[in-house]
């Protein structure tokens, strides 16, 4: 793949998925390079990261085939206008801002191949999960290739555009969610009188095989519960109050209101 990829922006999310692209071998070092306006912290990114990263976004565009916009959204407007005129037709514009739309996208640098993402942090463990939908103008290849390039730090799957701020909820924020879920049970353990770190790892390493579990059956998730939870026993009584507590409320509200302000970033 000897395609040139540029990040204007080079926060944690633009960090995580060129750490975990050089790290899969998916591309080599001097086909990447980003941007960041600190030119303290360009330096600092370039020696963590191992590329190029400079404070010139115009020659990033110049010079790239693929640009990633990773900014934070209420930056992109003024990133967009800014890099417009070296945007020529042959390059493709990937954005992982969070409710920005490839319509906004497009109603600045004009008829351009766009493919919006969201991808997730994990990509820099190559665990990543990202969504991936092409804007009007974008090609089948050009999303393909987007997919492509985020399996290698994950999975990646194509999604439609009106479903992306879902995706967000699910996967870009839930990491925190899942800390926190991983979190709270290893202190329930702690407040039961086990030592914290050996809860914790109890819990991690629980949450992994769950997942694995999941991922790898052709059983549902309803299936799986009801092969640990038996009749009778502690599960069962575990999975009872999770039911008398309506825990499917508070996830659905959880992601209902985390969407919902992914969408409400891109206004």
């Amino acid at each position: 793949m000897n395609k040139k990829i540029g990040f204007i922006g080079c926060g944690k999310m633009a960090s995580a998925i060129i750490g975990g692209v050089l790290a899969s071998n998916f591309t080599k070092a001097e086909f990447l390079q980003a941007s960041e306006l600190d030119e303290e912290k360009a330096k600092e990114k370039s020696a963590d990261l191992g590329i190029k990263v400079i404070t010139n976004n115009s020659e990033i565009v110049s010079t790239s085939d693929v640009i990633f916009v990773s900014t934070t959204p209420n930056f992109v407007e003024g990133v967009l206008n800014e890099i417009k005129p070296y945007l020529t037709e042959d390059k493709l514009v990937v954005s992982i801002a969070a409710g920005v739309t490839t319509n906004f996208i497009q109603s600045i640098i004009g008829e351009k191949r766009v493919v919006r993402v969201m991808p997730n942090t994990p990509a820099l463990v190559l665990e990543g999960m990202s969504g991936v939908a092409g804007g009007k103008f974008a090609t089948s290849d050009d999303v393909q290739f987007v997919v492509e390039l985020l399996s290698n730090i994950g999975k990646a799957i194509e999604v439609e555009e009106s479903q992306i701020d879902i995706v967000t909820a699910i996967s870009g924020s839930g990491p925190a969610f899942y800390y926190k879920v991983i979190n709270e049970i290893a202190r329930a353990g702690e407040k039961l009188g086990m030592d914290y770190e050996k809860a914790l790892t109890l819990s991690i390493q629980t949450a992994i095989g769950s997942a694995k579990m999941l991922l790898n059956s052709d059983k549902s998730a309803e299936d799986l519960i009801a092969s640990v939870a038996t009749k009778g026993g502690c599960t069962r009584v575990g999975v009872d109050f999770m039911d008398e507590v309506n825990t499917s409320d508070i996830f659905y509200n959880l992601i209902d209101k985390t969407a919902a302000k992914a969408h409400a970033l891109g206004k």
